[in-house]
């Protein structure tokens, strides 16, 4: 991959892996026309390439499945530790970070198909005692599309060792909630998109004041349960993996002073919650990404949402470019397709699921990053994308 390509779909993948804003540079690509390419088989020997030569710097595991109507490729390098380096479990349970904001958006669609909730309704009317008057316009699409306005809570820190010191602080929703609504506003909601966690952390609340049921116990019901995804769970404030599960590296300064890799398998992601706590396999996310496209979790006229970015006057709070989240996914122009999916990040892993509306290609990925939270995306995860998908449009 030239420096070029890198750059310039670094820059767009970026979206989701960080915590914080992030500015899409692939962004509002109308859907693909009828003449549009077929994909060919998936590219065995360019996929190969893609994870060959790990452990390295940046990622010490990667596991790959791809799908589609031109065959499907299984894929898995690295190790499952440094310690022993016997081969990564191909089979093993991660965490997806930003991609529970897939299934937490998929409850609620659900929730509005039942009439439950209604997406032009003002999220206050839902939850009076959390949602102050400062923010009584911002309504339930806007959390889930990032148009609310809300800003961030603040957190206990901002370096990945002061992070590491507070790993086992549990947050609470509620708190976070508040902490952020105390703030002004970044902008009028509606009118500009700003990538954050707030708003699933509020959406989450409300699931909850809807249903009458925890978070983890509706959305298990309603997605996980009906579609047998055994291997995926919420932790809570366990700051475990339980079950087979490769571990994970950070590069932080250790406690000798030196920089070097720190096992981050054990983390606490209650700051997360319904933005990012998810664990799950790629076998699992596969069988949501397929079902969630084709009509089977969100069903009707409300599965549009989620392929349907704000209109045009909408543009990045960061960087003025398009809007380029819907409610739950992000969008990408990539080998001249439109493609949807979602990436996530925590300490020691980065993961995505994407694809085309009609399903003709699917990626899920988990790649055991040193930097997951970092700037730059990982390398590996930027070689699968286009191994996968093909070359980003020129911005």
């Amino acid at each position: 991959m030239n420096a070029r390509t890198r750059t310039v779909l670094a820059t767009a993948l970026v979206l989701g892996i960080a915590a914080g804003p992030a500015g899409p540079a692939l962004a509002a690509a109308p859907r693909p026309a009828a003449t549009t390419p077929a994909y060919s088989a998936p590219d065995s020997e360019a996929l190969t390439a893609a994870i060959a030569g790990l452990p390295d710097a940046s990622a010490t595991a990667a596991l790959v499945r791809i799908s589609g109507s031109d065959g499907r490729w299984r894929g898995s390098s690295g190790v499952h530790d440094l310690t022993s380096g016997r081969r990564a479990d191909p089979n093993a349970r991660f965490r997806a970070g930003s991609v529970t904001k897939v299934f937490t958006a998929a409850t609620v669609l659900q929730l509005a198909a039942e009439k439950k909730v209604d997406l032009d309704r003002p999220v206050r009317a839902y939850l009076p005692d959390l949602i102050p008057a400062a923010y009584a316009k911002v309504t339930v699409r806007q959390l889930l599309n990032h148009t609310s306005g809300l800003p961030s809570p603040d957190f206990p820190g901002t370096t990945v060792e002061e992070w590491y010191a507070n790993r086992f602080h549990v947050f609470s929703p509620r708190e976070m909630v508040a902490d952020a609504t105390a703030k002004k506003r970044l902008f009028p909601a509606g009118t500009q998109q700003n990538y954050t966690n707030i708003g699933y952390t509020v959406a989450g609340l409300l699931i909850e004041r809807v249903s009458g049921h925890p978070y983890e116990s509706e959305v298990a019901r309603r997605i996980l349960k009906p579609l047998a995804l055994h291997g995926t769970s919420f932790p809570g404030t366990d700051a475990r993996i339980h079950g087979p599960h490769n571990r994970g590296y950070q590069r932080m300064t250790l406690d000798d002073g030196s920089t070097g890799l720190r096992d981050v398998s054990v983390w606490g992601t209650t700051d997360g919650w319904a933005a990012g706590d998810l664990i799950s396999t790629t076998a699992d996310l596969e069988r949501f990404t397929k079902a969630l496209f084709s009509g089977r979790v969100v069903r009707g006229p409300l599965l549009e949402e989620m392929f349907t970015l704000p209109d045009d006057s909408v543009r990045d709070y960061s960087t003025g470019r398009p809007a380029a989240f819907s409610v739950g996914l992000t969008s990408w122009k990539l080998g001249g397709r439109q493609v949807w999916g979602k990436s996530g990040g925590r300490w020691g892993y980065n993961s995505g699921i994407g694809g085309t509306r009609d399903l003709s290609r699917t990626l899920v990925y988990s790649v055991n990053s040193t930097d997951a939270k970092g700037q730059d995306t990982n390398k590996t995860v930027l070689n699968l994308i286009v191994a996968t998908f093909g070359k980003p449009a020129a911005v």
